[in-house]
C-alpha cells in the first residue's frame, strides 16, 4: 500500500472514531460521587477533544437513588461538562426492576405500568427544570424498548400514543433507545422504530455488539434495515458475565464500520480510554456494572 493510501485510510478511521463518539452515554452510579471536580473536568475536556459534542445522561433517578440535587455531584459534574462546550440530554427516571415487572404483564397491564412510569419521569423532568436550571438539548427516557415485549402490533401502537403524549409535554426533544432480541423480522422492527422517529422522537438502536446475544450477521441485518432517522448506539464493552449472573463487562473498541447515514452514539463513557478513571474508581470500590437489559 502506498504511503498516500495509508494516510487516507488513517484519516478515514480517525474521522469515523470522532463521529462515533460525537454523542456519548454516561450512566451515573452512586460510587461516581467520589470523583473530584478536577477529575470530572479532565474527563469532559478529554471527551470534547475526542470529538464529543453531546452527553446523554442515562438517568437522574434510579429507583431510590436520586441524583437530582441541584448542588449535588452529578449536577456539578454536568455543569463542568457544559463549561467544556458539551450539550446535555438528561435522562429521567428508571425503575431498576423494569424488565422483571414487564415480563408477566398483559397488554392492558403493560400500558398501565408505562403510564405510571411516564408520570414519574415527567415529575422528574419538572424537578430538574426547576432546580438544576441547566440548558438541556433533549430528555432521555431510560425505559428501553425491545421486540420481545413489543412483539404484538397493538402493544407497539399503544406505546407510540403514550410516548407522543409524553413528548408533547416536554420542552426539548424526547430520546429513547431500543434493542433487538430477534423476535421481530428486521424490516418490521425497522418500520416500528421508524414510525416512532417520524413522530418526532429521537430513537437510538443499540448495536448489540457488547452483549453478543445475536450473531453478527443477524445484528447487521437489523442495522441495515433501519431508516436513516434512527440513530445507532455503538457498544464500547464486551460482556464477560454469564447469563443470569450480575452483569460485568470490560472495555472494548466500538464498531465504527457501518454507520452509514445514521446519527451515532457510544455506550458508555466509563468504558472509553479517557473515562477509565470512572471505571477504575468503580472497581476500586467493588461496585458492579449496571446494564439495563
Amino acid at each position: 500500500m502506498s504511503r498516500l493510501m495509508l494516510l487516507l485510510c488513517l484519516l478515514l478511521l480517525g474521522s469515523q472514531q470522532v463521529r462515533a463518539d460525537e454523542r456519548i452515554f454516561y450512566q451515573p452510579l452512586n460510587v461516581d460521587a467520589s470523583l473530584s471536580q478536577a477529575q470530572w473536568r479532565q474527563v469532559w475536556q478529554d471527551s470534547a477533544k475526542q470529538g464529543a459534542t453531546t452527553v446523554i445522561v442515562q438517568w437522574t433517578a434510579y429507583g431510590d437513588s436520586a441524583f437530582g440535587e441541584a448542588n449535588g455531584w452529578l449536577a456539578n459534574s454536568l455543569r463542568e461538562a457544559q463549561a467544556q462546550g458539551l450539550k446535555l440530554v438528561l435522562g429521567l427516571s428508571m425503575d431498576p426492576a423494569y424488565y422483571q415487572r414487564i415480563d408477566p404483564l398483559d397488554s392492558a397491564g403493560l400500558a398501565s405500568y408505562w403510564q405510571a412510569q411516564l408520570g414519574q419521569s415527567l415529575a422528574q423532568q419538572q424537578k430538574l427544570r426547576k432546580d438544576w436550571k441547566l440548558p438541556v438539548s433533549g430528555w432521555y427516557l431510560p425505559l428501553e424498548l425491545d421486540d420481545a415485549h413489543f412483539m404484538a402490533a397493538d402493544r407497539r401502537e399503544h406505546l407510540q400514543r403514550q410516548l407522543q403524549d409524553f413528548a408533547s409535554q416536554l420542552d426539548a426533544p424526547l430520546h429513547i433507545s431500543a434493542f433487538s432480541a430477534g423476535k421481530l423480522a428486521p424490516q418490521v422492527n425497522a418500520n416500528w422504530l421508524g414510525e416512532l422517529a417520524r413522530s418526532g422522537i429521537q430513537v437510538w438502536w443499540q448495536d448489540g455488539a457488547g452483549t453478543g446475544r445475536l450473531p453478527p450477521l443477524v445484528r447487521n441485518s437489523y442495522a441495515s434495515a433501519l431508516p436513516c432517522s434512527v440513530g445507532i448506539v455503538r457498544e464500547a464493552f464486551r460482556q464477560v458475565s454469564a447469563e443470569g449472573q450480575p452483569f460485568r463487562a470490560e472495555p472494548a473498541t466500538p464498531d465504527t464500520t457501518s454507520s452509514g447515514c445514521h446519527p451515532t452514539a457510544v455506550f458508555a463513557l466509563r468504558y472509553r480510554p479517557w473515562g477509565r478513571v470512572i471505571l477504575d474508581n468503580q472497581h476500586k470500590n467493588k461496585v458492579g456494572d449496571v446494564h439495563s437489559h
